[in-house]
């Protein structure tokens, strides 16, 4: 059984590290702790795991973040994976630094990674793992904030925070996505 793990960011030195790359860094983590190395690949850079006879299909797409419905489909139809198992892991302003969501579907959320995936593969009903970074002191600053680097204080909490959220995807695809939630949330 096979399952598309989407980590979303943007591409390039100038986005490493920065809160809405924090996707990259999930399945980065992932990876490493999978033995998993990336290639680059049509449309991004992909990595393929095994884990409790799954295979996790690791992929962070190179459209940057407001196409990467492109690069969702493309490896969805390719590996002939199921849209119900689809999981993709973005950054959510609306919840605060380090909370963890798993949802069946959903909106947006202004989200644009999350609007180009919707648009491109017929819809919202696909598995997402948000992931608080809060929001900026003042409004109209959110693209300087989800495109800032984090805090000396966040940097610091940042692996913890990564590696449930890497708990989080092995829960989806070994327990299914229900009990995922159950447990995922619940904090």
């Amino acid at each position: 059984m096979k399952y598309l793990i989407a980590g979303l960011g943007n591409m390039g030195p100038d986005y490493d590290h920065t809160r809405h790359n924090i996707g990259f860094e999930v399945v980065d983590a992932l990876a490493k702790r999978l033995d998993a190395g990336f290639k680059h690949e049509q449309l991004g850079d992909l990595a393929e795991a095994k884990y409790k006879g799954r295979t996790l299909v690791l992929l962070k797409p190179s459209t940057y973040m407001n196409l990467s419905g492109k690069a969702v489909r493309h490896w969805l139809t390719k590996k002939k994976i199921p849209k119900e198992r689809l999981l993709v892991i973005v950054d959510d302003l609306n919840l605060p630094f380090g909370q963890i969501r798993l949802r069946a579907k959903g909106g947006d959320g202004g989200h644009n990674g999350l609007k180009s995936i919707n648009q491109l593969t017929g819809g919202n009903n696909y598995a997402r793992l948000r992931i608080g970074i809060g929001r900026p002191k003042f409004a109209g600053e959110q693209v300087d904030y989800v495109l800032g680097k984090w805090t000396p204080e966040q940097a610091e909490k940042l692996p913890e925070i990564v590696e449930r959220a890497a708990d989080a995807v092995l829960l989806f695809a070994s327990i299914g996505l229900q009990h995922a939630m159950t447990a995922v949330n619940k904090k």
